[in-house]
């Protein structure tokens, strides 16, 4: 944010105007679908192998259950998600959303990321 920060301060030094969108994803770690996370660390990133199938192992076969007022659900299999408090979900969804740097770029603005929160700006 301190890159922004000062981006955004130089650009006033010379009399420019700066346009600011704040993203925050809302359960951004819950909804990667897992089967375009594996296909984008293939073909994107160069995933392969032992690394490959390590990944798929950590995130296919995942099970949840809700306890609620002493009532259990049924069983279900989780589709999509990383573990948020582990360091190899944070990894995993900053490779995932890897993709949204391209689109910002294509279009002229500047970006700053941290975990899943995003500032794009344009000077103008």
């Amino acid at each position: 944010m301190l890159r922004v920060w000062s981006d955004i301060l130089t650009a006033a030094d010379q009399r420019h105007v700066t346009l600011l969108g704040l993203l925050d994803m809302s359960a951004a770690f819950d909804c990667i679908e897992h089967d375009l996370l594996l296909q984008r660390l293939q073909l994107g990133f160069g995933f392969a192998g032992a690394v490959l199938e390590w990944i798929c192992s950590f995130l296919q076969g995942r099970m949840q259950q809700v306890l609620y007022n002493g009532q259990a659900s049924m069983v279900q299999q989780l589709l999509f998600g990383v573990s948020q408090g582990s360091v190899l979900g944070l990894l995993l969804y900053i490779l995932y959303r890897a993709e949204l740097s391209h689109v910002i770029t294509q279009h002229g603005l500047c970006f700053h990321q941290y975990a899943d929160d995003s500032q794009i700006y344009h000077i103008h």
